[in-house]
């Protein structure tokens, strides 16, 4: 921590969130892929990358999740389902939608928005088991989120899985439901936002701060350096500008389904490029991730409007 000293307090302090959060993260995603079985489905689609070279030890990838390896936002489909299961008051979907509305409007992470979201979002989950949100997360999987996996980048996945090497998704979702996702795709983990949680109960607080942005390049770093890698013969894999700091990691970027900025950024700089939507269908799976939201606050837009199409 001593070479960010030149860092101002405030921008010293963020980094040291992040990098708390990465390596909280990284623990979290080798202790937790001990547990999944090598159990892939078929890959599906044709869309293979040019490596991954057969047999390279020190070479993983890594596939950030929503709208790269799912259509939509993880979060989003959590929060449908934690609605359905009466997670939710109608008092806290108000509150949420206001901090939806904030980060889809303002298109900034201020802070004190942040701070407020994240802290409601973690409200939610106090007091529970992790072993319950995990269970719950198998049956949400099955209901919302299957059928959304994008079969392209699954082949991507499974191309280096074949090719004998780990790999692992990287998201600011939870790490409990970022597991369950990788364990049904048959992948080697998950590196997710790490929520405190003491005897297996969670304790409303954050580990670091989200895994987003320059977190995700910590928990990679850090995975990497524990798992024995060289990030130069690594892939990631992304569709957002925010997870250029992931990406610019490696040396095998790749814009998966990109938005605007990372498609500019990613042709100036020659990364390859991958696009599975089409048409209409390429608008409508655009669902904001609502980065820096959190543990559960981006899953309450999804649930507003299911509540609003029941009524």
């Amino acid at each position: 921590m001593a070479a960010l000293g030149w860092l101002t307090p405030r921008r010293r302090s963020a980094t040291a969130r992040s990098v708390l959060a990465g390596e909280a993260s990284a623990e979290a995603a080798r202790k937790s892929s001990q547990e999944i079985e090598d159990q892939a489905p078929p890959a599906e689609g044709d869309q293979e990358p040019e490596f991954p070279v057969v047999g390279d030890d020190k070479a993983a990838a890594f596939f950030d999740l929503d709208n790269t390896v799912m259509q939509g936002a993880a979060i989003f489909h959590f929060g449908r389902g934690l609605y359905k299961r009466k997670f939710f008051q109608r008092r806290e979907l108000t509150r949420f939608a206001w901090q939806q509305a904030w980060f889809r409007i303002a298109g900034v992470e201020d802070p004190e928005h942040m701070q407020d979201a994240r802290d409601s979002a973690l409200s939610i989950v106090k007091g529970h088991r992790v072993s319950e949100l995990m269970s719950i997360g198998e049956e949400i999987y099955d209901e919302y989120m299957a059928e959304r996996i994008w079969p392209g980048t699954r082949a991507l996945a499974q191309a280096h899985l074949d090719a004998g090497q780990k790999v692992w998704l990287v998201t600011a979702a939870p790490v409990e439901i970022a597991t369950v996702i990788a364990r049904r795709l048959g992948l080697t983990g998950a590196l997710g936002t790490v929520a405190e949680s003491i005897g297996g109960v969670y304790t409303g607080k954050l580990v670091g701060e989200p895994l987003h942005g320059p977190a995700k390049a910590e928990a990679v770093r850090a995975l990497a350096s524990a798992e024995g890698l060289e990030l130069g013969r690594c892939a990631a894999y992304s569709d957002s500008h925010n997870d250029i700091p992931m990406l610019s990691l490696v040396g095998h970027p790749y814009a998966i389904n990109p938005d605007a900025k990372l498609r500019k950024y990613a042709r100036e700089r020659d990364w390859r490029l991958r696009d599975y939507r089409t048409g209409r269908k390429a608008a409508k799976v655009g669902i904001p991730a609502a980065a820096g939201v959190g543990a559960v606050a981006g899953g309450t837009a999804a649930a507003i409007a299911l509540h609003r199409r029941r009524r």
